[in-house]
């Protein structure tokens, strides 16, 4: 009676084990199958995996849905991947070298920057030098300067423009070539015998000397020796009363400025 029973029990033990297992045995072969529903049919053998991204040795890698990619590590990272024969997507991050293909990067509403100051050899907090910004290759202009270019305009205008830094924001900005270099001319006559100071209408504060020409009556003065720049649109005349370089202004005389900015 006894026996009988722990063979039941050895039996039922068994059973139970057996039920475990092949429990076990059909989740293992659900899960695999479902990887395997996941994973991209790859085509290991294509040729072209190995000339996506020209010279370098290639690295296989499979991703997370079972997707196997190569990389090549020459002069960037490319990502190489394959979904049937003959037929592959290939994706470059490349940083130096000479570009492949036309490339255009449009910031839109958003800001590019790229930073030179202080790169080289700064290990502790403490600037130490400056980066260097060169474009090479550049294609010379031969044409017109701008004369029609607006305000963010891309392949809009005619002509050039120059582009300059703003010191106050960092941003790069273009100029039209005549307000690169500016001047003006005015005609003044003299309207008091003796008078000194003429106005003029657009001379600058500050400039100098040697940018501004005065002329008398047609006979051109000699800078700081007959004239100066007093103040923001004024010019102060220096007579002379000594033989042989005596001279004098008189009711209408006609006072020529000319200045370059």
């Amino acid at each position: 009676m006894k026996t009988s029973k722990m063979k039941t029990s050895i039996n039922l033990k068994t059973s139970k084990m057996k039920n475990k297992y092949l429990k076990l045995g059909m989740m293992a072969a659900v899960m695999l199958s479902a990887s395997i529903g996941f994973a991209q049919t790859t085509v290991t053998t294509d040729t072209g995996l190995n000339k996506g991204a020209g010279d370098g040795t290639s690295v296989r890698v499979i991703d997370n849905k079972g997707t196997i990619k190569y990389l090549q590590t020459n002069n960037g990272i490319t990502s190489i991947t394959s979904t049937a024969a003959n037929n592959t997507t290939t994706t470059t991050w490349q940083l130096g070298g000479e570009l492949t293909s036309a490339t255009n990067i449009a910031t839109g509403a958003n800001e590019f920057r790229i930073t030179l100051d202080n790169i080289a050899g700064n290990t502790n907090g403490t600037p130490s030098g400056k980066g260097t910004f060169i474009l090479d290759g550049v294609e010379l202009e031969t044409g017109q300067a701008s004369t029609d270019a607006t305000d963010g305009s891309s392949g809009t205008g005619t002509g050039y423009t120059f582009l300059v830094r703003d010191e106050a924001t960092g941003k790069t900005k273009k100029l039209l070539a005549s307000d690169l270099i500016t001047g003006g001319q005015d005609i003044i006559a003299i309207t008091t015998d003796g008078q000194t100071v003429v106005a003029t209408t657009g001379l600058a504060a500050g400039i100098a000397i040697y940018k501004v020409s005065v002329y008398r009556n047609g006979n051109k003065l000699r800078g700081v020796t007959d004239y100066g720049v007093s103040n923001v649109n004024e010019i102060t005349l220096v007579p002379n009363s000594v033989a042989p370089n005596d001279w004098s202004t008189f009711v209408g005389d006609v006072i020529e400025v000319q200045w370059v900015n």
